[in-house]
């Protein structure tokens, strides 16, 4: 049977505005059935690295927390630490960022909690086995919550192709080492002009794999590193850092496990909003002209069918003149995949496919329009 997607358009009328519209979509699709009395409720959502403004506004996460607390449940919104240097790659600065974005208790309604914690070191570690990923490193806040709501800005990205749903959570739930996994099939590197000789790096290798040479230099022993991510994690001064050498198909494929990981044992609802459709990541500081017109909100049980039917109301939508694929003939893309015109080395279909190989859902949906 086809995965039911739940959609409802912008347009909105007096005593309808687009809050009204994403609670009765989200009533429609089903929310209601979950049993939310006395759960934490972990809502996923990105942040957004301040500068960009491709984020979701936080008017949306209050008003879905509002529900949630009226149906009993003890929601609060997360994140995990990036891998990259930035301003959200510890809890400190991780916190600013999304307060200076709107995302705080006054103006949401519940608590923010960073999932891996304060430098991306708290995770728990869930068996799965399947073909790339053995274990799964997740943050612990994640991990000990109830029931999980995504909440994913559906945009284009440069390595996954685009980030919906699997990529919010396959990517996003994970702790800075799961991130390291992800991204990479090689052990960190040291880059000797970073490194102040601080030592954090060895006190916190549970492995013995990194010491400091005579000039209080970090070096790691490659016979002993099992590439575990925590150098990376703790390192203040960029001084490890990760190789970034992992395929794009490969990386598809882990966040989908990672995301099996994630929602596998718990109740889980999806949300991807296909609005501010940049070509690129929000985890830049900047966000370029959308590629296509607003679309839409979408809702479902099945992830793996919600970031197909967004994909494909994206393909079906016109360019928009003056974005990042804009030609002279913006006809020519209708129908066709406009993120491969982004970012042709990008193998997002790879990782759908690896998502209903294992079980995660399916690809075949249907659109009920609310």
């Amino acid at each position: 049977m086809a995965s039911k997607v739940y959609f409802t358009n912008l347009r909105t009328r007096p005593g309808m505005n687009l809050l009204d519209k994403l609670e009765n979509l989200v009533k429609k699709a089903g929310i209601l059935n979950i049993d939310f009395e006395n759960k934490f409720v972990a809502i996923k959502l990105h942040f957004g690295e301040p500068g960009n403004l491709a984020y979701i506004r936080p008017n949306y996460a209050a008003r879905l927390v509002k529900l949630i607390k009226e149906l009993g449940g003890r929601p609060f919104l997360t994140d995990s630490n990036t891998l990259y240097s930035g301003r959200r790659a510890n809890a400190l600065d991780h916190l600013e960022s999304a307060y200076e974005n709107g995302f705080n208790p006054l103006s949401t309604g519940c608590q923010v909690i960073i999932a891996d914690g304060l430098k991306g070191t708290e995770y728990i570690e869930i068996p799965i086995n399947l073909e790339y990923c053995k274990t799964a490193k997740i943050g612990s806040a994640i991990v000990d919550s109830d029931i999980i709501i995504s909440m994913a800005h559906f945009k284009g990205h440069e390595q996954a192709g685009f980030g919906g749903t699997l990529k919010n959570l396959g990517m996003g739930c994970a702790s800075r080492g799961g991130k390291l996994e992800l991204h990479s099939t090689s052990q960190p590197k040291i880059v000797e002009k970073n490194c102040v000789g601080c030592g954090i790096c060895v006190k916190n290798c549970a492995h013995d794999a990194i010491h400091l040479n005579e000039d209080k230099i970090a070096y790691i022993d490659y016979e002993k590193c099992v590439g575990c991510g925590q150098c990376v994690a703790v390192c203040q001064y960029n001084a490890a850092q990760v190789v970034w050498n992992e395929s794009s198909e490969i990386m598809n494929k882990k966040i989908a496990e990672y995301t099996y990981a994630i929602v596998k044992d718990k109740p889980a609802f999806y949300i991807n909003f296909i609005m501010n459709v940049s070509p690129d990541c929000d985890c830049w500081s900047n966000n370029d002209y959308p590629i296509v017109p607003d679309i839409g909100i979408a809702a479902s049980f099945d992830p793996v069918a919600l970031d197909m039917a967004s994909v494909d109301l994206v393909k079906n939508a016109p360019v928009l003149p003056g974005s990042k694929i804009y030609k002279d003939h913006s006809h020519d893309f209708l129908g066709k995949d406009k993120f491969k015109f982004v970012h042709p080395n990008a193998d997002w279909e790879a990782g759908l496919n690896h998502a209903e190989k294992i079980g995660l859902g399916s690809k075949d949906y249907e659109i009920i329009l609310i």
